[in-house]
């Protein structure tokens, strides 16, 4: 049996191609392709109930994004040995495509949907995640399912100055800028990435020029959608509306609620209740048997508010807190607010607050990664927190959710930046932030507490780093636009966009933006970034006023670390048969200690509570490690005795023999009472035997020479 299946190929700007292939796999689904680059290829496969549940008034989307370990050809590991629940990486790819997919489903569509793409195979050049928008994206533009596309997303780098479309694993290594950029053909839907202290138009050429290949690949699903002749999309009705009550509720509400916008209030439940007031008021006036569904009651009344906050925002040009469009709330910040951690600061933002706290810990400490993609290890973690209580709510604590991950990914990728190189950093630092309070831009407090932590824990972070989360309120009819400098949580939801911005007072670390509305202009990106920038430097020099650089030394409570670089022949010396010779100097001394083969020489790093202890393990090291010298005296110890003389123990792992002429001066017949094993000899190593290696020793070579004293 055979398939008629259809592909259409995309040639990317460096000539390299992309191949989209329908009609093969998946075919029960209501729409699936593969999407082929190199030996990468995508399974993605889309389903949508023909009807919505009921009660349900958003889109119940789901993206599950999942890479095979069959597809690089590898066995899962874990005692059931196959794919589980998807990792960290998993659910940051799906974040991705979900969030450039969402705001492109017509707004009145409430049907489950679910979106999976899967890595099927994989090319250890070709990073899938790049190709994953693309594949969910055309897996809608060849089913029935609703979806104003199509849309794609690609990852751009700039590599050795010039900017590359899904450049490969071993360029991404040495990019400067980074970013995934997701877009249809007529405006950038979303962004991130991370980049190494660059400007603002800088990143903004590196969008414009991602979104320019981003057009070839949305023209290329239409072509493949034609050529499938599945054109004609599902009819759908999961929304009842009541007109009449729709203006009912906008002419007894809108100028009431206006008025509440316009008070300025800085206090989030002061707002929230007077803007509930408004609602409570009017459904009051329609009586107790008023017979209106209270739904689409609140449905509308969110409308009205919406409409006026905006209106408000445009025609006034100020905020619903008070503040004028690029004003920063009030900020204060605290360092070593934990005495017993290793590095701690609390971040306050208006009423957003981050308690952050570093930890510094040893190579041992380091998180495994093994994927089918990666294996190896990790020795910077930063872990985001967002309890209920920091919202004033009460929910069930069932551990990180998607947006925690994503969010301490975006505050990771900002300040990974600034971290000292590996030869200089021994450590593996995790942070963990805390949200205490929340009132939008959390995830860019962490940044700046991160930041604050780092100097305080003494890690000697190249500069600081701060993050704001910028605002877009737009008028389509009018022209107007209002750009919002450090957003409420209410102007993030009734905005256009979400424009986050993390930074040095050098340049951009990282970035993340979604915006809601079609043809968002670049010059209104532009100022956006313009805006950032200067509300970025703002909140570093507040945070300066607290710690301006790294604290000189670690706390006394951290470990300290020394590095020792050996011979590779001295590593089997150091660790000893079954690691006897390193776990009994780890016991004597009370340090870990952690032994790695590099550039054909040893790398030993230590790991101390106090400098006692280091400096007992540094000395150990040292001396088995030590390369013996011809005409030095040691301190040695004897490990046998044969007839011609004993073999000493002068350092650490290696015996010499003091032949029994060199003992004294005067003449030995036989070594009977003459040494004893275990008894401590002080020698002189005369000579080492160019053919064997071995050691001679003598004692006499140090002792005075019988009558010398008497002639002096």
């Amino acid at each position: 049996m055979s398939y008629n299946a259809i592909s259409k190929t995309i040639f990317l700007p460096d000539g390299r191609e992309v191949t989209i292939e329908t009609g093969k796999l998946a075919k029960q689904a209501d729409g699936s392709v593969v999407v082929k680059m190199g030996n990468t290829m995508l399974l993605a496969a889309v389903v949508s109930n023909k009807e919505a549940r009921e009660g349900v008034d958003f889109l119940p989307l789901s993206v599950d994004y999942q890479e095979k370990f069959a597809s690089s050809g590898k066995i899962p590991g874990g005692f059931l040995r196959r794919e589980a629940r998807l990792s960290d990486y998993e659910v940051l790819v799906s974040r991705l495509v979900d969030r450039v997919l969402r705001p492109l489903f017509p707004s009145d569509y409430h049907a489950e949907t679910q979106m999976t793409i899967n890595l099927i195979s994989a090319d250890t050049e070709i990073m899938p995640d790049a190709l994953a928008a693309l594949a969910a994206s055309a897996a809608l533009a060849v089913s029935d399912i609703p979806f104003n596309g199509p849309i794609s997303e690609v990852r751009v780098a700039r590599v050795d100055g010039q900017l590359v479309i899904n450049p490969s694993v071993s360029d991404i290594q040495r990019a400067d800028i980074e970013l995934m950029v997701g877009a249809s053909i007529d405006s950038v839907v979303m962004v991130e990435g991370e980049m190494n202290e660059v400007s603002e138009a800088e990143m903004l050429e590196a969008i414009q020029f991602a979104h320019e290949a981003i057009k070839a690949q949305c023209q290329a699903q239409i072509e493949l959608a034609e050529m499938v002749g599945k054109t004609e999309k599902r009819v759908y009705s999961h929304e009842t509306h009541d007109d009449e009550l729709r203006q009912k509720v906008y002419d007894a509400t809108y100028e009431k609620a206006y008025a509440v916008a316009k008070r300025g209030s800085a206090n989030k439940s002061e707002r929230k209740e007077g803007f509930g007031a408004v609602l409570e008021e009017f459904v009051a006036s329609l009586g107790e048997e008023h017979g209106y569904d209270m739904g689409l009651i609140k449905t509308y009344y969110h409308d009205v508010e919406k409409e006026a906050v905006r209106n408000m925002i445009l025609s006034d040009r100020t905020r619903l807190d008070g503040r004028q469009l690029d004003e920063i709330r009030p900020i204060w910040s605290e360092v070593n607010y934990l005495p017993a951690t290793h590095g701690s600061a609390v971040f306050t933002r208006g009423e957003t607050q981050s308690l952050t706290t570093v930890t510094l810990g040893t190579k041992l400490d380091e998180q495994m990664i093994d994927s089918a993609m990666v294996s190896g290890t990790n020795k910077f973690l930063l872990h985001y927190n967002f309890p209920a209580f920091s919202t004033g709510e009460v929910r069930p604590n069932r551990g990180p959710g998607r947006r925690e991950v994503g969010h301490g990914n975006l505050a990771l990728r900002a300040l990974k930046k600034v971290l000292p190189p590996e030869a200089e950093n021994p450590y593996t630092i995790r942070i963990v932030s805390d949200i205490l309070e929340s009132n939008g831009s959390s995830s860019m407090a962490t940044v700046c507490a991160g930041s604050l932590a780092l100097m305080d824990a003494g890690v000697p972070v190249k500069a600081a780093v701060s993050g704001i989360a910028m605002g877009l309120i737009t008028d389509e009819k009018t022209g107007k636009f209002a750009v919002l400098s450090d957003i409420l949580g209410d102007e993030d939801h009734l905005g256009d966009m979400d424009f986050k911005v993390a930074g040095t007072n050098k340049g951009i670390t990282a970035c993340q933006m979604d915006i809601k509305v079609q043809g968002l202009s670049y010059e209104v990106l532009s100022q956006a970034l313009q805006q950032a920038n200067a509300g970025r430097l703002h909140i570093l020099n507040e945070m300066s006023k607290t710690i301006s650089s790294p604290n000189p030394d670690y706390k006394p409570h951290t470990p300290r670390s020394f590095n020792i670089v050996i011979d590779k022949e001295f590593i089997g010396a150091i660790i000893g048969p079954g690691g006897k010779v390193i776990q009994q100097i780890q016991k004597d001394t009370g340090a870990t200690i952690i032994i790695e083969e590099k550039n054909e020489k040893g790398h030993v790093n230590i790991f101390a509570s106090n400098q006692e202890s280091m400096d007992q393990a540094v000395g150990k090291i040292k001396a088995i490690a030590a390369q013996p010298e011809i005409g030095e005296v040691y301190i040695g110890k004897v490990k046998s005795i044969q007839p011609y003389g004993a073999f000493v123990e002068f350092m650490p792992g290696k015996d010499g023999l003091l032949h029994i002429s060199e003992i004294k001066h005067e003449r030995l017949e036989n070594m009977e009472g003459v040494l004893e094993i275990g008894e401590e000899v002080k020698v002189k190593l005369i000579d080492v035997d160019k053919k064997t290696g071995k050691f001679k020793l003598s004692r006499k070579a140090i002792l005075p020479k019988p009558g010398a004293e008497q002639n002096q």
